[in-house]
């Protein structure tokens, strides 16, 4: 469970310094899947590191001004790790929004294989 635990301090720090295309590269496996909510979306699951990358990048795009933001510590078990992450911004598309989140992540030789987040939009 260290090299888990390894895996989610270190992402926590990289997220904390707002370096998200650097955990993506250190950190990911090529074939990660990554999760909004329950995934019924039609864009809830986005399949591959290349495609991960470019969500994000679209995410950051998106973005007008961060007002503040927060990473927990995260919890971690076997095969997997949460943190709770938090967010107030202002988008292009719906305005300001202060969010929390919940972030789980499951972990497979050494890489993250599988991210799901759980969030309720404008919750604070």
């Amino acid at each position: 469970m260290s090299d888990i635990r390894q895996i989610a301090q270190r992402l926590v720090e990289l997220c904390r310094e707002g370096k998200y295309e650097q955990a993506h590269e250190e950190l990911y496996a090529a074939d990660a899947v990554s999760i909004e909510g329950n995934g019924l979306q039609p864009d809830g699951v986005t399949r591959g590191l290349d495609a991960i990358r470019e969500k994000g990048r679209q995410w950051a795009d998106n973005i007008v001004e961060v007002h503040g933001g927060s990473v927990g510590e995260p919890i971690v078990a076997p095969g997997w790790f949460s943190v709770v992450m938090g967010i107030d911004a202002t988008y292009k598309d719906m305005g300001r929004v202060a969010m929390q989140e919940i972030c789980v992540y499951g972990v497979r030789d050494g890489k993250i294989v599988h991210e799901q987040f759980f969030y309720e939009m404008g919750k604070s």
